[in-house]
């Protein structure tokens, strides 16, 4: 990792500036987005347009934008599922991958996002939902969208591709099944020339060990993908250890219950293994009741390398703007520290030391300009 010029300070340092201008602040702040799911991207209006053009109207319980918008609103998870699902139904060609892909990025280049890198689930489009979806139908739809939000936004997009760990187990007897894992890399290496370079594990980790997919990730690696898996989220330390002993995450989503082991934190803190929080999605998910408990500040202040993220805005009712927002207004940050969160996101991509100083240094001119003009 390189230097670090913004200093760290303590959550609890104060500034004083007015609510607007701090709300300014924050969405000029230039950003990396590390964790946010493609399909969980999608707001009502886009799923109105998809179902419209691929005859799936019917499988919406409205055609009113702001009924689904209620019906977005997270309840539980298997409503958070059976929501998820019904957009990936309504995703049934190419042009529609393209179509979102370009709906984030006019989404993101609002929040001055410049650079993120994206989950999608392809077996899901595939294997578990038979639309008739080919692989390369969604990596040439991946593609345009990719090269539309460079060219229109200036946003740079990569994709992860994740395996729906939770359809790798046999119903009733639990016995693992490799395939979804094994497609789903396959996937991944054909698509690394149209931006493919994470390998990811998704889902509902309880019931599904994360060691079970050991093999498809020593393949990834080996073949250069990055390890990046969920864990620390609906399981506690254990996943993460695992996380990091058997799957060689180099980064890992979410990864908030690592607070409740001591051992753990220390090796995430001398690692620098980054973190993706989400602290909106935990909230709903009810990880933690409520946002007083989220162990961010904690983790930070601990000298672990957290980031910032959105996962599925629109069924979590919240931007990544509003949760760089929670910082300053439920933990107290100061400016200086809020951006030194943001920068971490640019120091936990998955991109070569290269690609990460370019970004760095621009983000350490415009920190350089904004916070003591």
């Amino acid at each position: 990792m390189t230097d670090r010029p913004i200093e760290q300070q303590h959550p609890q340092s104060t500034q004083i500036h007015t609510a607007h201008s701090d709300a300014d602040f924050i969405r000029a702040i230039p950003k990396a987005e590390l964790h946010v799911h493609l399909e969980g991207s999608i707001t009502p209006e886009t799923l109105l347009a998809l179902a419209h053009r691929n005859h799936k109207v019917d499988l919406l319980p409205s055609t009113d934008p702001d009924q689904l918008r209620a019906w977005f609103k997270f309840t539980n998870f298997p409503h958070f599922v059976e929501v998820y699902l019904t957009i990936c139904q309504c995703i049934c060609r190419a042009e529609d991958f393209a179509f979102i892909v370009e709906a984030y990025a006019a989404t993101a280049a609002a929040q001055s996002i410049t650079y993120a890198e994206i989950t999608t689930t392809p077996f899901i489009h595939t294997h578990i939902q038979k639309k008739g979806l080919t692989i390369d139908q969604i990596l040439r739809g991946l593609a345009e969208g990719r090269k539309t939000a460079r060219a229109r936004y200036g946003i740079e997009l990569n994709w992860v591709f994740d395996i729906p760990r939770n359809f790798s187990f046999r119903a009733q007897t639990g016995v693992y099944d490799p395939t979804p894992a094994d497609i789903t890399l396959d996937y991944a290496m054909r698509g690394r020339k149209q931006g493919v370079i994470g390998f990811g594990l998704g889902g509902d980790e309880v019931g599904a060990p994360a060691f079970a997919f050991a093999h498809a990730f020593q393949r990834a690696i080996s073949n250069g993908l990055v390890s990046l898996p969920h864990a620390g989220e609906t399981q506690g330390p254990e996943s993460v250890w695992s996380a990091v002993q058997d799957l060689r995450a180099a980064r890992i989503g979410h990864g908030v219950r690592a607070i409740e082991d001591p051992d753990l934190l220390s090796v995430l803190r001398v690692a620098q293994i980054p973190l993706e929080v989400n602290i909106s999605s935990n909230i709903c998910l009810h990880i933690y009741d409520n946002v007083y408990q989220h162990p961010f500040p904690q983790l930070d202040q601990m000298g672990l390398l957290v980031t910032i993220n959105s996962d599925d805005p629109p069924l979590f009712n919240t931007t990544l703007i509003a949760e760089y927002t929670l910082l300053q207004s439920q933990f107290a940050y100061a400016r200086a520290d809020v951006a030194r969160i943001a920068r971490n996101a640019f120091l936990a991509m998955a991109q070569p030391s290269a690609v990460r100083r370019q970004y760095l240094a621009r983000f350490d001119a415009w920190a350089a300009a904004h916070l003591n003009p």
